[in-house]
């Protein structure tokens, strides 16, 4: 299993659209590529020395082939989105990891 990461930092102006946006419409177009099984979202404790809200975006897929399918079908279109509707106010990042194991208590 592998988590596509995006970790975005989002200005105070623009936090709460934003989060609606997420939450409402980016996040479940996301999962409607087929290619995750599950999102999570969570706030970074961290304050930026450059202001604004942190999140990192969570989605789960079951193997590098599909990540790398979602990047050549889907990923520029969603991307494009989130930039035409808030431009420079969020500053996102991506990182892919991969999940050696998992713990439960």
């Amino acid at each position: 299993m592998y988590i596509y990461n995006v970790t975005v930092n989002v200005e105070a102006g623009a936090h709460r659209e934003w989060l609606k946006w997420m939450q409402e419409a980016h996040i479940p177009d996301v999962l409607s590529t087929g290619k995750f099984t599950n999102a999570r979202m969570c706030r970074v404790l961290v304050t930026e020395e450059t202001g604004g809200y942190t999140y990192a975006i969570q989605y789960t897929t079951p193997d590098q082939d599909t990540l790398q399918q979602y990047y050549r079908e889907d990923a520029e279109r969603l991307r494009t989105e989130v930039s035409r509707l808030f431009g420079e106010k969020v500053v996102a990042f991506r990182t892919e990891l991969e999940i050696i194991s998992e713990h439960q208590h």
